[in-house]
């Protein structure tokens, strides 16, 4: 059995996305993005949460991650628990996700309906 975790959730890693969201600037581990492959197509560098020894030893994770030829910072696990996490679940409390919870314990039955009744 599979266990996902999601964005703001403890025990998330992965990339984030900071987009345009009013999210205060990254507080990054290295001030330069680390990158493993050269890629031809320049790109903006990607904002990730790993463990750190997986930020240390990014040659031998970055697999994991799909991010070998990205330009990569790393962000701070302090700044993610305080400032991202926090805003990103308060900016998408009321959508749903893709299973159809809406991120309040409540199941969505997927029809339109509501409590199972057309209305």
């Amino acid at each position: 059995m599979g266990v996902s975790v999601s964005i703001g959730q403890p025990g998330f890693y992965g990339r984030i996305d900071i987009g345009d969201y009013p999210y205060p600037q990254p507080q990054v581990i290295y001030r330069q993005p680390r990158i493993i492959e050269r890629v031809y197509m320049e790109r903006e560098p990607i904002y990730m949460r790993v463990p750190l020894g997986h930020a240390k030893n990014w040659r031998k994770h970055c697999r994991q991650y799909g991010a070998c030829g990205e330009r990569v910072y790393f962000v701070r696990d302090s700044w993610y628990n305080h400032e991202y996490a926090p805003r990103h679940q308060e900016l998408h409390r009321d959508r749903r996700d893709y299973r159809g919870n809406d991120n309040r314990g409540n199941k969505g039955n997927g029809n339109g309906r509501r409590n199972g009744r057309d209305q």
